[in-house]
C-alpha cells in the first residue's frame, strides 16, 4: 500500500492507528465497521466501499466508524447520528476536529459525547502525525430503543 497517497490530500482514507482502536475497542466492544477495506477492517464484519456502509444497515450493531474524510463525510456522521437515534445503538466515530462544519453542528454538537484527542494520530504506518487534530465522537446505547446485539 502506497502511504504517500493514502496520508495526503490525495486521498480520503486514514487508516486507524491500531493501538488507538483496540483501547476504544475495550471500552465498547466493536462488532462493525462500516468503512473499511480487505486490509483495514478493525471488525469481523465490515462494509468495503463497493458494499458502501452509507446504504447498509448499522442497526443492532456496536459501531466503530473511520469514514473517508473527503466531501462526503457529512453523510458518514448523519447516517451515525439518524441510525442511533433510530435504533439506539452504540456509534463511534473517529473524525477530523472540524467544529466548524455544517456536519458538527447539525449532528454532533449537543447531540452526542466528544472526546478530543491529545496531539496528532499517525494514521496507518505514518512516521508523522497527521496535518489535524482529531476526535472521537459516541453516541451512546440508549436503553429501550431497538438495539439488539448481533454478535459475529
Amino acid at each position: 500500500m502506497n502511504t504517500d497517497v493514502m496520508f495526503s490530500s490525495k486521498s480520503d482514507q486514514w487508516a486507524t492507528p491500531i493501538d488507538f482502536f483496540r483501547e476504544l475497542d475495550a471500552e465498547f466492544h466493536f462488532n462493525l465497521d462500516p468503512a473499511a477495506d480487505e486490509n483495514n477492517h478493525k471488525c469481523d464484519t465490515y462494509f468495503t466501499v463497493k458494499e458502501n456502509g452509507l446504504l447498509q444497515s448499522w442497526g443492532g450493531y456496536r459501531v466503530f466508524c473511520n469514514p473517508p474524510y473527503g466531501r462526503e463525510i457529512g453523510k458518514w456522521v448523519e447516517k451515525a447520528f439518524r441510525t442511533n437515534a433510530e435504533h439506539g445503538n452504540l456509534i463511534v466515530m473517529l473524525l477530523p476536529a472540524r467544529t466548524d462544519t455544517k456536519w458538527f453542528h447539525d449532528f454532533i454538537y449537543n447531540r452526542a459525547e466528544v472526546r478530543f484527542v491529545r496531539g496528532r494520530l499517525k494514521f496507518g504506518d505514518s512516521k508523522s502525525g497527521a496535518p489535524f487534530p482529531s476526535m472521537v465522537v459516541i453516541y451512546h446505547e440508549r436503553k429501550g430503543a431497538e438495539n439488539g446485539k448481533k454478535e459475529k
